[in-house]
């Protein structure tokens, strides 16, 4: 029997971050929502352990998200994180109270009193922090066994029942031991073999969606980036023939993707693709709109559309693919998360649609873990490891109104910026790269003439998980190429401006 381990979701932004690096360990994790699954399913699945991540309650608002307390009973091991921690105390008898002035946000100094989640920490470090309530009294049984200057209980142990928690998150990078804590309670708390392997994934997927797309049809929003080009494969695999890709040209694509795309799925793959030419449509759909959710939202619609239409031209369609990923679910605001920006595949879906399902073989995983999916399935790494491109395409990298004149023009500096990345070397090594066009005119003189043109902006980050982002470093030549290259050889482009804001606080896009 395959091991594994629950993630129970309160509703916070990050409960898929924590199985991520869980897996990362080789132990399979799933998510279910904490009024998604009962005491008796818990113990039925076997999960070798339990992790209660963070929400955006406080634990003792009468409404915020609590767990049926006959958990605790199971003898199944549990990790409070954040919320959870706080959740976990309360509901084993502990007090919680508002931090008020002593609330905590970003990188800590960590003081571990021991304990085996602390085995190989030392006893100063650093963590991440976030979180205005804290643990004013640990319930009975438990220890106190790490705190910062203002969180006396920054973790707690009660080893007899083998229940933790702690107030930090371990999952994020900034938490210096996070990796080395999680570990801890996955090999000595649960005992875990960690055996777990992509190939798991990709066979279990597989199996999964012939049997229940068994004698059913599907279509497969196929938008040519990573994410889509993964699953589209993967859906073959599971029902050849009965899957139809559908490529929509919305006029939004960069240069050469169209070209490319027919190119990789129909000669390499040989799959059922079909075309569509929908640009003089969604662009009439735009015209006049400026602000980016309202463009995501329009953008969302009109595809649906373009495959309803698709599907009755084919006839009988049961089930829409799409290559939906986790950071797409977070960001369009699962559960009681904050919507930060509705991706068309998520939150920019209408109410309505004409399938019997969305078939979303990604929606759990990271960029990474799509990657190495798609490497698993014997996807060429060239096609594997490009560039995200995002399903709005470049009508969230178009400030304002967009017009055939702004996209002709970002398409032109686009291109001449991942050419120089690309000359440079350097393509694999920022995460993301691509330029945007502002809303912005800039003065500007070209030989003795002023000039009025748009200003270009360079964007390129470096993450493993599109959650966060640093902004990248890059040399300060290639930057200049690019600039000089635009400026001249893009008309009425009349300054280049390079984007050094992180996420957080900004987006990877900009819209």
């Amino acid at each position: 029997m395959q091991e594994k381990i629950l993630v129970l979701d309160f509703g916070g932004q990050y409960n898929l971050l924590i199985a991520r690096r869980i897996r990362q360990q080789h132990v399979y994790a799933e998510v279910k929502s904490y009024n998604g699954i009962t005491v008796e399913q818990i113990q039925r699945e076997g999960y070798k352990g339990i992790v209660f991540t963070g929400g955006p309650n406080s634990v003792y608002d009468p409404a915020s998200p609590h767990f049926d307390p006959g958990i605790l009973r199971l003898g199944i091991p549990i990790l409070g994180v954040c919320y959870g921690h706080q959740l976990l105390a309360w509901m084993a008898g502990g007090e919680i109270q508002a931090a008020e002035n002593a609330s905590e946000y970003g990188r800590v100094a960590l003081s571990a009193a021991g304990g085996i989640l602390f085995d190989g920490v030392p006893p100063e470090s650093v963590c991440w922090m976030s979180h205005t309530d804290f643990v004013s009294a640990v319930p009975v049984g438990f220890r106190i066994t790490a705190s910062t200057e203002n969180c006396l209980c920054a973790a707690m142990a009660d080893d007899a029942r083998r229940l933790y928690g702690v107030q930090f998150h371990p999952e994020v990078t900034h938490t210096v031991f996070g990796n080395q804590i999680l570990r801890n309670f996955l090999f000595k708390v649960c005992a875990c073999r960690g055996d777990w392997t992509m190939e798991d994934f990709v066979s279990a997927s597989i199996e999964r969606y012939r049997q229940e797309l068994s004698g059913k049809n599907a279509l497969c929003a196929l938008s040519g980036g990573v994410d889509s080009a993964v699953a589209a494969v993967l859906l073959h695999r599971a029902i050849g023939d009965r899957l139809t890709c559908v490529f929509v040209d919305h006029g939004l694509l960069r240069k050469g993707e169209r070209e490319q795309v027919v190119r990789v799925f129909r000669r390499q793959f040989q799959m059922n693709l079909i075309v569509v030419d929908a640009r003089e449509r969604f662009l009439t759909r735009l015209k006049g709109v400026t602000e980016p959710e309202r463009k995501r939202k329009i953008i969302g619609e009109e595809f649906i559309r373009v495959f309803e239409e698709e599907a009755v031209r084919l006839g009988k369609q049961d089930a829409l693919v799409q290559g939906t990923i986790y950071p797409d679910v977070v960001e369009s605001g699962a559960g009681s998360a904050a919507v930060i920006k509705s991706h068309h595949n998520v939150g920019g879906l209408p109410e309505k649609i004409g399938f019997e399902r969305i078939v979303e073989p990604l929606r759990e995983l990271f960029k990474d873990e799509v990657r190495a999916v798609g490497l698993e399935l014997g996807i060429p790494e060239e096609l594997v490891m490009r560039q995200p491109f995002p399903g709005p395409g470049l009508a969230i990298r178009v400030m304002g109104e967009i017009t055939e004149e702004k996209l002709t023009v970002l398409r032109e500096a686009d291109a001449i910026f991942r050419e120089e990345i690309m000359r440079a070397g350097l393509a694999d090594a920022p995460s993301q790269y691509f330029a945007v066009l502002t809303d912005n005119r800039s003065v500007g003189v070209m030989g003795d003439a002023r000039t009025y043109g748009w200003v270009i902006a360079l964007r390129a980050v470096s993450t493993d998980d599109f959650m966060t982002a640093d902004w990248s470093r890059l040399p300060w030549e290639l930057l200049e190429r690019a600039s000089s290259r635009i400026t001249n050889e893009v008309r009425s482009v009349s300054r280049v401006v390079y984007d050094i804001t992180s996420k957080p606080p900004a987006t990877v896009e900009w819209e």
